[in-house]
């Protein structure tokens, strides 16, 4: 269809309009008190009613030839589009989904595999906003936060041990501790998701103190004369029953959380899983992994 104002005022306006009818190539705009007008021309109403109307509407040539605009083109009704989006003046059409019985990850892997499969051209973009976008934006943040953690714990066991041996033991075994964290959301089926991201920095800061518990009886028995076998020996004794005692009563409080009990448990239950596989990991890395790394840093200097 083709429709557009025309001026009223100007002649010369309506033999331009007669040119195209005529067969003439498209204007240019017409220009009337320094101002430009493009014009368009419609048929009459009969000849647009239908479809069929549309088909057997006489066309003539700039040779005088005729024929119907059916033999010349296929006259098919689509649905316009009801609405038209622009962002930074390009057009943007936006497709929404609902993921139902699978996780945002695997979602956001078919969903992308079947983007890739169309085969776009180099003019269209795809961008993937919504949850995924600020998802993402999520995780960005956490990583920092992550790393802010891992530093704020580095400094305050530099300042309490005044040596880098006691502070790399322990933190080389907080950060070991991570791997319990995928280890317990494998074995229960959760997905890595802000949660449990959450709860991989709360380990980081939990799991710390076992290593001061420990190291800081290490070097008691080393004051009291002990070689620094014996002294790592007699600490890990020691200090056995507050380390498991201090993670069981971690992973107890816990355990609501990670069985879902209680009304809105089920959002924190891949942050208390989180904690629990951490937590319970730390118990043999903070006994055998950090004495081993302090022992190998130390034994030279005793």
């Amino acid at each position: 269809m083709i429709d557009f104002p025309m001026p009223q005022k100007t002649h010369k306006a309506s033999c331009r309009a007669a040119a195209i009818l005529e067969g003439e190539p498209a204007p240019t705009p017409v220009i009337l008190n320094d101002r430009p007008y493009t014009l368009r021309v419609r048929f009459p109403e009969a000849n647009r009613a239908t479809l069929e109307a549309m088909s057997n509407t006489l066309l003539l040539s700039s040779t005088g030839q005729t024929a119907t605009l059916g033999t010349l083109a296929k006259v098919s009704e689509v649905s316009g589009q009801t609405e038209i989006l622009r962002e930074n003046l390009q057009r943007e059409v936006a497709v929404t989904a609902r993921l139902e019985g699978v996780d945002m990850g695997s979602g956001m892997a078919a969903v992308q595999k079947a983007v890739s499969d169309l085969k776009l051209p180099s003019s269209i973009r795809v961008e993937y906003g919504g949850t995924y976008q600020e998802q993402q934006r999520s995780f960005r943040d956490l990583l920092k936060v992550l790393f802010l953690a891992v530093v704020l714990v580095f400094l305050v066991l530099l300042f309490e041990f005044r040596g880098l041996s006691p502070t790399i033991a322990i933190l080389s075994s907080a950060v070991l501790s991570t791997s319990g964290v995928f280890f317990a959301l494998l074995v229960t089926g959760e997905t890595f998701n802000i949660s449990s991201f959450m709860g991989v920095i709360m380990v980081i800061g939990i799991v710390a103190k076992n290593g001061i518990l420990l190291l800081d009886a290490d070097q008691k028995f080393r004051h009291l004369g002990y070689s620094a076998e014996e002294a790592m020996v007699q600490a890990g004794r020691r200090r056995l029953r507050p380390i498991v005692m201090t993670a069981l009563a971690t992973v107890a409080g816990m355990l609501p959380l990670a069985l879902a009990l209680g009304a809105g448990s089920q959002m924190l239950r891949p942050l208390a899983v989180a904690v629990i596989g951490g937590v319970l990991i730390s118990m043999l890395l903070s006994l055998i992994m950090t004495p081993a790394i302090q022992y190998y840093l130390t034994k030279q200097r005793v």
